[in-house]
């Protein structure tokens, strides 16, 4: 039976962390966005975010975006500084071409630094690719 069930592997989906300026605030802040690169929208998509450690674990974070477009990403949440220290683990959920999809995407701590910032896709920005 567990021949039988085929798990799609997921391409053209990104999870990364982008280093932008807050007007509000006047400061640099990390920020998650999905970028979908396929030529068909997500639908229903449901992230549900969460960073830990062996002695630490913050809230657990839920998000719903209705469509994200063909070739277009959508700003997901802000990543506040304390919880760079910690792995922070995005599960995402979405219906893609008549099928459900899943995938989780993870940043390792202290991965989300300028430093390893590279150039991403779609987005004219520099970010942090989750692996």
């Amino acid at each position: 039976m567990k021949k039988d069930i085929e798990i799609p592997v997921i391409e053209g989906v990104y999870l990364v962390a982008v280093n932008e300026f807050n007007k509000d605030h006047r400061t640099h802040d990390w920020y998650a966005y999905l970028i979908n690169e396929n030529n068909y929208p997500l639908e229903t998509v449901l992230i549900v975010s969460s960073g830990y450690d062996k002695k630490d674990k913050t809230s657990t974070m839920r998000h719903t975006l209705k469509v994200l477009g063909a070739k277009s990403f959508a700003k997901v949440e802000y990543l506040e500084p304390n919880v760079l220290k910690l792995n922070n683990e995005f599960s995402v959920s979405f219906f893609a071409e008549g099928k459900m999809l899943h995938k989780n995407f993870i940043f390792k701590k202290h991965t989300i630094a300028e430093a390893n910032a590279k150039k991403v896709p779609l987005m004219k920005e520099e970010g942090i690719l989750a692996s």
